[in-house]
Order: C-alpha cells, then structure tokens, then sequence
C-alpha cells in the first residue's frame, strides 16, 4: 500500500470519527470524539495542503475543548423526589426510558408491585433517574438504578448515595443483572460478595 494511500485513510478516519460523534447521546463523548476525529482530519488538511480545511478544523478543537472545559467547571445540582410505586408519573418514566432501560438492565423485572421504595432524580426539573427497590431495614435492595443516557458521568449516583445515608441507609446492595452495569457498579464503590453487590454508605 502506498503513502498516498495511507494519508487517504487517515483523512477518512478523521471524518469517520466526526460522523459518528453526531450519534451519540452524551454531549461531552460527542465533544471528545469530535476533537478527536477534527485533530485527525486537521492533520490530514496540512498533509495535503488544504490549508482552510486544516484551519476549520482546528477552530473546531479549540471550540470543543472550551465547551469542554466549560462543562466541568458548571455544577449540577440534583433532587430526589421519593414517589409511590403506582405513581402515574413513574410509570410514564419507565415507559419513556423503557427500550433503553432493557438494554442497561437485561431481564430488569419493571413490576412496581414488587416494591415499596421508588425515587425520581431531576436536574433542574429534568428527570434524570430512576431508582427502584425494596426496603430492607439500614439496607435498600436496588431493582433498578436508571440514568438517561446523556448523564451518565456517575454524579448522579453519586448524588443518589449521598441522598440514601440522609434518609438513614447504611448499605446499597444489587443483585441484579451486571451485564452492562458492572462499570458503573465498581465506579460508584460497591463489591461483589457471592454474586450480590454491596456499596456502604
């Protein structure tokens, strides 16, 4: 394969990159596969000699980085609002988010019957969270702990945690599906003892 080749494809993988970042939920993945994919393909406008091209796309790294930064400087501030099970605005929630809920959470039993505890987090007015489970004394069992695609940076499980001791829970627990949970899981500072998931609080 020849040099020219090479440089073709990486000028490809560059606007790739960019594509893709258009399709995804959370703005700062979008923002950082974005600033990837515009540093690639602004290397690749100076390899040719597209100086405008390479110029736009810098312009666009140094937007991205400043929207960046700017986001993780901004705080957000969460609620807690406890619901009850049969509440009609959690069952809208759960059939809103229902789809991805299934994926995060394969074989989620969604049954509020089977609960007594359920809780709404919102960013400034926002429903952000979902979180079901059962009440077990100190302990509460989690069914589901749901976050919205776009807010998945774990604050609001860290916020969630906070919110649980004030209301007088010593442990978290979880044993459920781990599929695609499990990163979250160890990021938010529980264990695994056979098979179930502890988290003190």
């Amino acid at each position: 394969m020849s040099a020219s080749t090479y440089i073709e494809l990486f000028g490809y993988l560059g606007s790739l990159l960019v594509l893709v970042s258009f399709l995804l939920t959370s703005v700062v993945k979008l923002r950082i596969v974005n600033t990837i994919g515009s540093v690639i393909f602004a290397i690749y406008a100076l390899i040719i000699h597209s100086y405008p091209t390479a110029v736009m796309n810098f312009c666009l790294v140094g937007i991205n980085l400043y929207y960046l930064w700017k986001m993780s400087k901004a705080e957000k501030v969460y609620d807690l609002t406890s619901v009850k099970e049969d509440d009609y605005y959690l069952a809208y929630l759960l059939n809103k988010y229902g789809e991805d809920i299934k994926t995060t959470f394969p074989g989620v039993d969604l049954d509020t019957e089977k609960i007594d505890r359920a809780y709404v987090i919102s960013c400034e007015g926002k429903p952000v969270g979902i979180t079901l489970g059962k009440d077990d004394g100190e302990n509460l069992n989690l069914t589901l702990d749901y976050t919205i695609p776009q807010y998945r940076d774990f604050s609001v499980g860290k916020f969630l945690f906070s919110r649980l001791t004030e209301l007088g829970y010593k442990t978290a627990t979880y044993d459920g599906s781990v599929e695609n949970h499990q990163a979250y899981l160890q990021a938010t500072g529980f264990e695994e003892d056979k098979g179930v998931f502890v988290k003190k609080l």
